[in-house]
């Protein structure tokens, strides 16, 4: 069973892409972030023409995520909990059942942060907060439960090709990334890190600068597992080629490859 992240970067650019990728791929869920859509304006009649099921939590111009999926969900809930009168489209997440057995699998967008010294960095890890809290909620149910999306967090120095050039961004200030392994410290296990090691292992190439080709890359597309789920990890893999294709995202997708017999 595969199930996937990607932050497309506007569904409606993308679309063609989105497509190409889910044809070759054929993922179980996949979860997309950045669709800069509102729902009525999402492209979903191209989608369910070719069987897929989907659920959106849209936002006009910029955010909104979605749950794309080879089978419907059971229920699915809108929003991060903790704030009522937090309006920007982030988080969708979806419960499935796989020959009996349950999978909850919840997709984020979370907040750049950036400029420092404004208000969107307290903004971002207060919204890192709400997801700790709710990831924990979440662990108390035993359900098999996936976190996955754009956190907007460089973990560790050997997630960037030039950890000096992003002292003072907001995606590696010592806060972020101190929220991040609070996140693992609840018992969740970051998917990739839990194959490999291996450095220059990157999620997001800027348009600017020659990032693609000079391969100056970040990860910041993170699978985090429940204890649950990490016991039926098979694999993971980083779909680079996609960055290549023609009117690329600027992310790629992360495809995790789930055994649905060791879910537990």
């Amino acid at each position: 069973m595969l199930v996937a992240t990607w932050n497309i970067n506007g569904v409606k650019a993308r679309l063609d892409v989105l497509l190409a990728w889910l044809d070759e791929r054929q993922p179980d869920i996949v979860g997309l972030q950045e669709i800069k859509s509102v729902d009525e304006a999402f492209p979903r009649a191209e989608l369910e023409g070719r069987g897929w099921h989907v659920e959106t939590h849209g936002q006009k111009g910029f955010n909104g995520v979605a749950l794309l999926s080879k089978t419907p969900p059971t229920s699915v809930e809108r929003g991060l909990p903790g704030d009522t009168a937090d309006e920007q489209a982030r988080f969708i997440e979806g419960l499935w059942e796989f020959d009996g057995r349950e999978l909850r699998f919840g997709c984020l967008y979370l907040p750049n942060g950036n400029p420092l010294g404004t208000e969107k960095f307290p903004y971002k890890l207060a919204w890192m907060e709400r997801l700790e809290r709710h990831a924990a909620s979440r662990l108390r149910d035993e359900v098999p439960f996936i976190l996955a999306g754009d956190y907007n967090v460089i973990p560790q120095p050997e997630d960037v090709r030039n950890p000096s050039a992003w002292t003072g961004d907001a995606l590696y200030q010592p806060e972020s990334r101190g929220a991040y392994r609070r996140l693992l410290n609840l018992g969740l296990t970051d998917a990739l890190r839990a194959t490999t090691d291996a450095a220059k292992t990157y999620t997001f190439w800027d348009y600017q600068a020659g990032a693609w080709p000079k391969d100056n890359g970040i990860r910041i597309d993170h699978v985090l597992l429940s204890p649950e789920a990490v016991s039926s990890l098979r694999s993971v893999a980083i779909d680079k080629h996609v960055r290549g294709w023609e009117k690329p995202s600027d992310h790629v997708p992360v495809v995790v490859d789930l055994d649905p017999a060791a879910l537990r």
